[in-house]
């Protein structure tokens, strides 16, 4: 009260002025002000400068610390200052010497701030720091506001946003609250190098001016220049995106180039039309400087329980014999694709693919659909084009799913008649929670039913004729089957049902050794209309067939595990029993074959009680599997397993020798009383390296019938993959020949965004580089740059069966918050 009597005995001139100094002067008295320095254009009187006496202070203040920032103060303000004056002959209020304001989530930081209440304009200078309630910060010698911010301007300014994107500008002048003009901007969404902030960064746009326009949301860019590393690279008079808080707005793509020998060149520039937040299109049109315009439409949408997208392409082309001879050598070609998946709950999903094509090669020739990315033809493109419905559910131990499926053939060679429409194909399997004589007991169903208009027939001697069937050479007349021909599938029409009950508990004595009886019960009815096509009736007998299959199967399964413990490891080695009995498989090979035409005896299936990968086939006889696994965990990490085994055939007819349509398990190692021995070892020392080696030797003489070798290496810059494949001859199947191939992987980090790629699949046996794959890109927070140069096969001759080797480059280039543009060339 003393300093307040005293104040109020000076001169009125003199209190006109008062300097008041603090240590941390927070004037909370401001704050219900709502805004005194002018935000909200408040006053301040005498009474509040007298009320402000009362602080106590010390002559040598340090730097007030930083509070966090409020995210909302209810239109209040928060002030901090070394000092604040108050010029009441010109309506002024300054704060001076670390000024810290605080208003409505926004934050400004300087060395001064002067309110002037007549103007209403905010004037800071030195250091000048102004944080929005989004997290966008910028940076300036000079700032002149007015006290809402919709006019002002900014001298030497420097703007980080949220999503970190960086602009600079010498001045910025801002109007009417939502347009600013940002003069010799300079503008790039890369971050500033931390040992020289100054250095030029990766890619950066300067222009000549950079408009904001925030009711927009967009950049326009006039005069511009986009450098690298502060090297002009590109000029543009003029180009406008997005600014960096849009996510999706209308406008003109990047546009992407081609190039193929049968196309020429060609440009495409994509236009996206945003036209609500669940949907949007893009309309592309391609010009080709051989072929002419192909348009491209794209429709998405998404629900509020899933999404579906439809695109649509189509091309009246100018010179059709650039395909002569081909599926493309018509004037006109098109297709259309769409795909959709909806949540019906957390458990279930339904959804779509649908595909359909004037041609078969016109998505190849294109460049479009599955071959969209030129990677894709390295990475096994699928031959056929889905389409299909389907229902899926899955729960705790439960799984269900039903699906009509119908498949276009993408390959030269397919002949559409040969393929077969699936109507439907439906699984389910279930798992009870609950024992069943203390053991657990599972069923599962499988439907089948499909339609082929042609027989699909495969030959596998170089005497087979290809026109229509395939005529008997067999020497021995005792096989029913053709000897030079496989019936892959059958003309008419097919069904199938299967279902499948299974039961097992395990039971461990006082000695370890571990017992696990098993049993299962599988019916199937089977409905068959076979048309009478030439060569089938050497096959299956042709017209209507109906019939059933029972399958009981009952089962010991024998474990007796050792454990040795080290100092340096434990070791197991476990010996492993299996017998299964039940009776022969009904009408082995006289049924058609549809889904259990792969087959391979090894490691994986060795104790599988039935081995075959389908339905349509299903193992009969008595068995027995035996083997022995060691597995050694090393205590400084690392691990070696090794697996050796063999199957018998105790009585009853071995399926595995039966010769069905498609010679499925014919000298496939299980065709005998006793079967080839099959092993594994696999061995990973550290995280580093792992090799798996897989083997299956002849019963009799120990030659080596199949031999893969796996070996990965991944260090923390390099990573390599090698498979070496070699397999026997097998001319029931087609492979007249010994097979050895080996397929390499591999990656290099050459720097912390620099990464090298290559693969390749070489022919041992005729010393040929089948497919290979040679890529370099660079990858960081906003710039990619991807160069790929591919081989693969693709069927163009005349007759449209050879393959001939197509070379392709693809190369990628993308600017973060720019967008990215592509180039790729095919011959």
């Amino acid at each position: 009260m003393a300093v307040i009597a005293a104040l109020q005995g000076l001169t009125p001139a003199f209190r006109r002025r008062i300097r008041l100094r603090r240590q941390s002067l927070a004037l909370s008295a401001v704050l219900g002000l709502c805004g005194a320095l002018g935000f909200a254009g408040g006053t301040i009187t005498p009474a509040l400068a007298q009320q402000t006496v009362n602080y106590r202070y010390n002559p040598l203040p340090p730097k007030p610390p930083k509070p966090p920032r409020p995210q909302n103060n209810d239109g209040q303000m928060l002030v901090r200052a070394t000092e604040v004056n108050y010029d009441y002959n010109n309506s002024r209020v300054a704060a001076v010497g670390n000024v810290q304001i605080y208003y409505n989530g926004s934050t400004l930081e300087a060395d001064k701030v002067i309110y002037d209440q007549k103007t209403k304009r905010l004037h800071a200078e030195g250091n000048v720091r102004l944080t929005d309630i989004d997290g966008k910060i910028t940076y300036a010698n000079l700032l002149d506001l007015s006290d809402d911010y919709r006019d002002g301007f900014v001298d030497s300014l420097r703007l980080d946003t949220a999503d970190r994107t960086r602009m600079a500008a010498t001045r910025a002048d801002r109007t009417n609250g939502d347009v600013t003009v940002f003069q010799n901007g300079v503008y790039t969404a890369c971050a500033a190098c931390k040992d020289n902030p100054k250095k030029p960064p990766l890619w950066q746009v300067k222009g000549a001016r950079i408009i904001h326009n925030q009711t927009e949301k967009m950049l326009y860019f006039e005069d511009a220049t986009l450098e690298f590393f502060g090297h002009p690279v590109a000029y543009l008079p003029y180009f406008s995106t997005p600014d960096p808080s849009v996510k999706r707005k209308s406008g003109f793509l990047i546009p992407s180039y081609q190039s193929s020998s049968r196309n020429g060149f060609g440009v495409e520039v994509p236009y996206y039309f945003a036209l609500a937040p669940d949907y949007d299109a893009t309309v592309t049109p391609r010009y080709t400087s051989k072929q002419g315009l192909l348009m491209q439409g794209e429709f998405r949408q998404r629900l509020i329980n899933g999404a579906y997208e439809i695109r649509g392409y189509g091309i009246r082309q100018d010179d059709p014999s650039k395909f002569l001879g081909e599926p493309g050598d018509r004037e006109f070609r098109g297709g259309i694709d769409t795909k959709g998946q909806f949540a019906l709950n957390d458990k279930w999903v339904w959804g779509w693919d649908a595909v359909a094509v004037s041609d078969k090669a016109f998505f190849y020739d294109y460049n479009l659909g599955p071959y969209k990315n030129a990677l894709n033809s390295f990475l096994l493109v699928p031959d056929t084009g889905l389409s299909q419905i389907y229902l899926t559910g899955v729960g705790n131990r439960s799984y269900f799913d039903a699906r009509v499926m119908h498949f276009l053939g993408y390959s030269a060679a397919d002949d559409q008649g040969q393929i077969p429409i699936v109507h439907p194909v439906i699984d389910y399997s279930n798992v009870l929670n609950r024992n069943v004589l203390g053991g657990e007991f599972s069923y599962k169903a499988n439907f089948l039913s499909l339609s082929r208009q042609t027989a699909s027939f495969d030959a596998i001697n170089p005497t087979a004729s290809l026109s229509g069937w395939c005529t008997p050479t067999s020497a021995d007349p005792t096989k029913k089957i053709p000897a030079n021909c496989l019936l892959r599938g059958i003309p008419g029409d097919y069904t199938r049902l299967t279902a499948e009950v299974s039961w097992r508990r395990s039971f461990t004595d006082s000695i370890g050794q571990i017992f696990t009886p098993f049993a299962s019960l599988r019916g199937d009815l089977i409905s068959a209309n076979i048309d009478n096509q030439p060569g089938v009736e050497k096959y299956l007998p042709v017209g209507s067939t109906q019939t059933a299959r029972l399958m009981p199967t009952v089962g010991l399964e024998y474990r007796y595990p050792f454990i040795n413990v080290q100092p340096w490891g434990t070791t197991t080695i476990e010996p492993i029993g299996q017998l299964i009995i039940r009776p022969n498989e009904p009408s082995a090979g006289r049924l058609p074959n549809e889904d259990a035409q792969s087959f391979t005896f090894d490691d994986s299936n060795l104790f599988s009680v039935d081995k075959f990968s389908g339905y349509d086939r299903v193992e009969g006889g008595g068995r027995a599997n035996v083997g022995v696994q060691a597995t050694t965990q090393f205590d400084r990490g690392g691990s070696i397993n090794f697996l050796f085994g063999q199957s018998y055939q105790l009585f009853g007819l071995n399926s595995f020798a039966v010769q069905d349509l498609t010679n499925t398990a014919v000298d496939s190692g299980l065709d005998k009383a006793r079967s080839d021995y099959v092993a594994r070892i696999a061995y990973q020392p550290n995280r580093i390296y792992s090799v798996i080696a897989r083997t299956r030797l002849d019963e009799a003489t120990g030659a080596v019938r199949r031999f893969e070798l796996e070996g990965k290496a991944n260090f923390d810059r390099f990573g390599l993959s090698l498979l070496y494949g070699n397999y026997d001859a097998q001319p029931e199947l087609g492979f007249l020949n010994r097979r050895e191939g080996i397929v390499a992987t591999g990656s290099f980090k050459v720097a912390n965004n620099w990464m090298l790629s290559g693969a390749l699949r070489y022919d041992i046996t005729n010393n040929t580089v089948n497919q290979y794959i040679v890529g370099a890109g660079y990858v960081d927070d906003c710039f990619i740059i991807a160069a790929n140069y591919i081989t693969d096969y693709a069927y163009t001759s005349a007759n449209y069966t050879t393959p001939v080797t197509d070379h392709r480059i693809m190369l990628q280039i993308g600017l973060r918050t720019i967008g990215s543009s592509s180039f790729n060339t095919s011959q």
